[in-house]
This record gives C-alpha cells, sequence and structure tokens, in this order.
C-alpha cells in the first residue's frame, strides 16, 4: 500500500497541511547560509570529544534521515558535497515533533556546532532547523555502501536514461557525478573563453533567425515571422555572419552558441547542439591548427581539475597526426575517389555498406565514404587535411592543387572535433560555389544551400585573408570526460513527447 505513487504524493500533501497546522510555512522565502556542506565538514576537528566553536547554517536536501527515540540523524546534501545532521529532542525542544513531518527530498536549514561522532564521521550538532521546501514528490536517492578499501559506492535509485534526460532536475539532485559532469562543462568553456579573450578575440553574438542559412550542409528548422510575413529559418552555423565581422574591420571574433539542425537523433548528434566559431584575419588552416592544438589542450586542463574526471582525460602529444583527406580515401578505397563518377561512387558506397547511397548527391557520397574507411578508425586526435572542393564550399583552394581546398577536421575515437578552413574570400568564385550547391538542392538535397547575395555582397566589400575554426563544444566535453551520448552532456536534450 506504501508503495503505490498516489499513496506515497497523499502521504507528502497530509505532512504539507499538517506542518501548516502547526504554524510552520513549508516554503521560506531565503535562509542565510553561513557554510556549505563540504566547509562545515572541514570545521570538524579531529577529536570526537570536541566541538567546532564557530556556528554554522547549513542548507540542502535530506538524503536520508533514521530516528532512534529521542535522537535522529539524517544526511543533508548541497551542491558541494553531503555532510551528516544530529537532533536531539532535550536540544531543539518541541521542534523535535516537526521531525515526523519530514522526508527524503525536503530543503531544510540547519544551524548548529560541528563535532564527530564515534565513528569519525563529521555532523552537525542542531540546535535549530527550518523548513524551506517541502518535497511533494519523492526523489528517487540511492544508496551508498562503504567499501573495504575506504571508498564509497554509489547504487542509483534513478538509472533509468529515458527518465534521467526528462527529469534532468531530479538527476541533479540525487546524482553528484551528473553534476560534477556540467561543472567539468562549464570549467571548460570558460577556460576556451579566456584563452580566446587572451589571444584578442571579440566575443560577439549573431542572428539566431535568418532569412538565408548556411555555413554547413544541413537541413534547417523553419519557422514564420508573423508581423514581417516572411519564413525564417534557425541558423545552422554561425560561420557566414561572423565572416561578414571579418569583412567590417573586427579582425578577431569568436560566438560560443547554440546552432540547430533538422536531422536524426543518436548518440552524437542532438538537433539543438552548442559550436563554438572563431575567425582571425590575415591567418590560414595551418595558423589555425596550431590555434586548435593549444585550445585542446587548455579545454583539457580545465576538465581534468574537476576530481571525477582527472583519471579520466586523455594526455595529449602535440602537435597531432595529420593525414591527406584524398591519400586516406583513396588507400581505403584502393582507387582514385576522384576519378569515379556518380554511378560508380553509388557502387563503391552499398560495397562498404552505407545505406540508401542511390538517393545521395555525389558529396554526401565522397563524405559517407570517408566516414566509412576514414573518419570511424581514428583513435588519436588527428587533423585530417585538404579536403576535395565539393565538400568545402566555403574553402579556398589549396595551394598547388585546385581539386582541393584549405581544409582541416579534427578527429578522435572515430568522431569529428572541430572543422576549419582557410576561408574561401574571392567573391567570384564562391558565388560559383553558391550556384553549384542550390543546383545540388534543385536536384533533391535537401543538405545544400542556396545563393546568399548578402554575405556575396559583403565579400565583394573585401574580405581579409582569414582563417576559421568551429568546434562542437558536445562532442569535445564526450571525448574529454570518455562520456559516450551526448545526452549525458546537454542539460535538457531533444526527446520525443511523453
Amino acid at each position: 500500500m506504501s508503495d503505490d505513487p498516489n499513496f506515497v504524493l497523499a502521504a507528502r500533501r497530509e505532512k504539507l497541511d499538517a506542518l501548516r497546522a502547526a504554524g510552520v510555512e513549508p516554503f521560506a522565502y531565503s535562509f542565510a547560509r553561513t557554510h556549505s556542506a563540504h566547509e562545515a565538514v572541514a570545521l570538524a576537528a579531529d577529536d570526537p570529544a570536541a566541538e567546532s566553536v564557530e556556528v554554522v547554517r547549513v542548507a540542502g536536501r535530506i538524503a536520508s534521515m533514521r530516528a532512534h527515540g529521542k535522537t535522529t540523524f539524517a544526511h543533508l546534501v548541497d551542491g558541494s558535497g553531503r555532510v551528516q545532521l544530529y537532533f536531539r529532542r532535550d536540544e531543539i525542544g518541541d521542534a523535535y515533533t516537526l521531525l515526523d513531518l519530514l522526508d527524503i527530498g525536503d530543503v531544510i536549514g540547519v544551524t548548529g556546532v560541528m563535532f564527530r561522532t564515534r565513528s569519525g564521521e563529521p555532523t552537525v550538532r542542531a540546535s535549530g532547523f527550518e523548513v524551506l521546501a517541502k518535497s511533494l514528490r519523492p526523489l528517487p536517492f540511492g544508496k551508498e555502501e562503504t567499501a573495504e578499501d575506504g571508498s564509497v559506492i554509489r547504487h542509483s535509485g534513478f538509472s533509468d536514461p529515458e527518465q534521467r534526460f526528462r527529469q534532468r532536475y531530479a538527476d541533479l539532485a540525487v546524482n553528484p557525478e551528473v553534476r560534477a559532469t556540467f561543472v567539468a562543462r562549464a570549467r571548460m568553456t570558460s577556460a576556451i573563453r579566456s584563452f580566446l579573450d587572451a589571444r584578442g578575440y571579440l566575443e560577439v553574438e549573431t542572428p539566431v533567425l535568418q532569412p538565408l542559412y548556411g555555413g554547413a550542409a544541413a537541413r534547417p528548422f523553419t519557422t514564420r515571422h508573423n508581423a514581417l510575413d516572411m519564413s525564417l529559418f534557425l541558423r545552422i552555423a554561425d560561420e557566414l555572419y561572423l565572416k561578414r565581422l571579418i569583412v567590417g574591420g573586427l579582425e578577431r571574433v569568436y560566438e560560443i552558441g547554440h546552432d540547430f539542425r533538422n536531422e536524426g537523433i543518436d548518440r552524437t548528434h542532438n538537433p539543438e547542439f552548442t559550436m563554438l566559431e572563431f575567425y582571425e584575419a590575415y591567418a590560414d588552416y595551418e595558423v589555425m591548427m596550431d590555434i586548435v592544438e593549444r585550445l585542446i589542450v587548455v579545454a583539457a586542463d580545465a576538465v581534468r581539475a574537476i576530481p571525477q574526471y582527472t583519471d579520466a582525460v586523455p594526455t595529449f602529444t602535440t602537435p597531432f597526426a595529420r593525414k591527406e583527406w584524398l591519400a586516406s580515401v583513396n588507400t581505403g578505397l584502393g582507387e582514385d575517389i576522384l576519378a569515379l563518377d556518380h554511378a560508380a561512387l553509388i557502387q563503391r558506397a552499398r560495397r562498404i555498406g552505407v545505406q540508401r547511397a542511390e538517393t545521395m548527391s555525389r558529396p554526401k557520397l565522397m563524405d559517407e565514404i570517408f566516414q566509412e574507411l576514414v573518419e570511424s578508425r581514428i583513435v588519436d586526435p588527428t587533423f585530417v587535411i585538404d579536403y576535395p572542393v565539393e565538400l568545402s564550399p566555403l574553402a579556398k583552394p589549396k595551394r598547388g592543387d585546385p581539386r582541393l581546398t584549405e581544409r582541416f577536421e579534427l578527429f578522435a575515437n572515430g568522431r569529428e572535433l572541430s572543422n576549419a578552413f582557410s576561408e574561401l574570400n574571392d567573391p567570384i568564385d564562391q558565388r560559383e560555389r553558391f550556384e553549384a550547391q542550390a543546383r545540388l538542392r534543385a536536384e533533391g538535397d535537401e543538405e545544400a544551400v542556396g545563393v546568399d547575395e548578402d554575405y556575396l555582397r559583403a565579400m565583394e566589400y573585401g574580405m581579409p585573408p582569414t582563417g576559421g575554426v568551429g568546434i562542437g563544444l558536445d562532442r569535445l566535453l564526450m571525448y574529454l570526460t570518455g562520456i559516450q551520448h551526448i545526452r549525458d552532456v546537454i542539460l535538457f536534450p531533444t526527446l520525443r513527447p511523453e
């Protein structure tokens, strides 16, 4: 009977009513906290007989509670960790009876001094407590046990991935390792910002709603602006607007923001994701490779500083390895991919397991063949350089070989981490490539882009030689932490309706 969800919810509401009947408002306005749980624990004296002189006021959720007649022990958790609480009837008086109206998950504030129990656990000897927020729905706290070596083993009470992603608030509340992941993400992003700021880059913001989408090959999300009576697209990349700023004289710019692609969902793809893009005037892709190497090392150091990931983050040997796109694909294919016509590409793609190859454009087939033969087999951080023109409509031709472009992608563990170019700054060449993309789109390639006349106009004013880089921060964090699914590094991933 007591395990019935409706009974549990009803019982908690009855306790809520009882608290109010006792004159206790169960949803407080504030609490003057003086110490985190971690800070309070640090105040406990080594001698079990001694108490701290300093009074602490801690606040957080009740994670466990056990009563023994006139005494009650509990554990309180906050963002820094957990601390044990000790309540005695003769010390808190009539308030002791209110403990019967508390539940696991309730948010309380406790005042007291620190001491150690006979077992040595740092504990707050409560002289008073306040109810700050009554939990009307039980949180799935797991159980902990101490192993023989003294380590703590946690058994999650909230292990179903689908429910964890849907209820990230509950996931964060009960799983400290999940909180650590997003602390690591924030530290990584902050370190990247500091790195770029120190190099003289300016952080900017560009439109999310765009009249034309571009900068990548992807299907967009489409919306409509009622007042302007026009269709708009959620951006698939920041690139074209950032390069407009290069034309305008902002010579080093970057943006960290959300991009949106109306594509499938899998372990490495979410329709909404976070991209870093940065552009530097008078630089080429060789300069940007050097910057990317150093940026990755800085990001890794930031994640490594989070104790949970200290041993998980890879160590790097720079410079990273390099592979030529064409040589690598030709070796895997056993022939020159650039010499194959569309029909031959379809046949080769089918042979290596590419699904629905007959529906793909020539650039898409080339990319799929590369993914199967090269990308999926790269383990250590490796720059793949010099992509064919068909795959790189925004990159400058390679000096000495106009079939190729000065483009690199960084891969590790079979995943793309970064994409970069010596940016195309010839508006005539750019128009021809846009028009080629538009023809592919007219033939049914939904990922091809059209002609962006305003961007071409900006280029015609004169765009300096420029190096540009895009880095998916979700995938970068996955690589640095060893996390295998993108949903585990996005606070609120896209899911089907319940």
